[in-house]
Parts: structure tokens; sequence; C-alpha cells
């Protein structure tokens, strides 16, 4: 079975899934339907991407304005932290961040529904990273928010305070107060 982790924002969720090991390896489910159903998670997933990053990456906080997409992400290899922004104006939640730690150690998953903005750091060696997404890739409606929003006040665990490597798409993130956001 699914063990649900409880998180701070509403709808948003962190999974701990059937994992068997022994000396020759190990087992371990990423995706069954019913079972995801039993906590909540109905989604039709229409694409699955699976990228790698390497140190000192940070990668968001993006979101679909039109096409939202919820996203069922693990990482297979490394560690990130994982990062989650509620974007819906009609949620108690609307404005707030949680963040949680995602290896291939502890071979956790997260839930990010369709309404939220998401990102990742990758503090040391690299991190491969596998997500479920439950709408198309639709880049004209992408959005980024900056990931050092003053008003968001995410807690990134910079080394140092050392500024994370971006892509030119994230360095062009707007602040929160400017963003587009969900009814």
């Amino acid at each position: 079975m699914i063990k649900s982790i409880p998180c701070r924002l509403r709808d948003l969720q962190l999974l701990e899934t059937p994992y068997f090991g022994d000396p020759r390896g190990y087992f371990s489910l990423l995706w069954n339907q019913s079972m995801f159903e039993s906590m909540g998670i109905r989604d039709d997933f229409v694409q699955d991407n699976i990228s790698l990053s390497q140190a000192n990456v940070l990668r968001g906080l993006h979101y679909q304005i039109q096409k939202p997409q919820g996203k069922l992400i693990r990482v297979l290899s490394g560690r990130v932290f994982d990062v989650a922004v509620d974007l819906r104006r009609s949620s108690p939640t609307f404005g707030q961040w949680d963040g949680f730690w995602l290896s291939g150690e502890n071979r956790l998953m997260a839930w990010i529904p369709p309404g939220f903005a998401h990102g990742f750091y990758v503090p040391e060696g690299e991190a491969v990273f596998y997500y479920k997404c439950s709408n198309d890739y639709a880049p004209e409606w992408e959005r980024c928010i900056r990931w050092d929003d003053p008003q968001l006040a995410i807690a990134w665990p910079l080394p140092g305070g050392e500024p994370p490597l971006l892509s030119p798409k994230d360095e062009r993130g707007v602040a929160f107060g400017q963003a587009e956001c969900f009814p």
C-alpha cells in the first residue's frame, strides 16, 4: 500500500510507495492506478519525463496557466530539495510554499496537483528526476516565478549562499506579485 505523509499545503501529498530490497537489488512501485486513486490522485497521465541535473542547478518555479499539469514526481538517483507553491486563489494555502527532500535513497514521491508552481534544487552530485504529467507540455502557457522571490521567501538550502545555476528562462522569472494565478 501507499502511505501518505502530511504536507503543509492543501492537496499536496508526499507519498511512500512499496519497496522490496535484498542483496540482489530492489523492486519499487512507480505507478499503480488503483493504489493512487485510493490516495485521491485520479488524474489521467499523458506524458512521462526524465531529467538529469548537475550540482547547484535550480529549476523552477514552473507552471502552465492554461493546460495546468499535475505532476507525480520521484528522484531515481541523487538528491533534490523539491518545492511546491500554491497558486490557487481559492485555496486557504494560496501563496504558501512547502519543501521536502526527495532522493534515490528515501524513494519518496510527491503529488503536485494542477494549480501549483514547482521547482527543485540539486545540492551535490547529480540527480535523475522522473515525473508523470497530467497534461501535455504547452510552452505558450508555461510561466515561471522567480526562485528567490522575497514575498515567497523560500528557504532554499544553498551552500554558503552561493547563487544556483539557472536556465535563461528561469533567470527571467517574474515576481510572485506579478504572476498569473489560478481562480
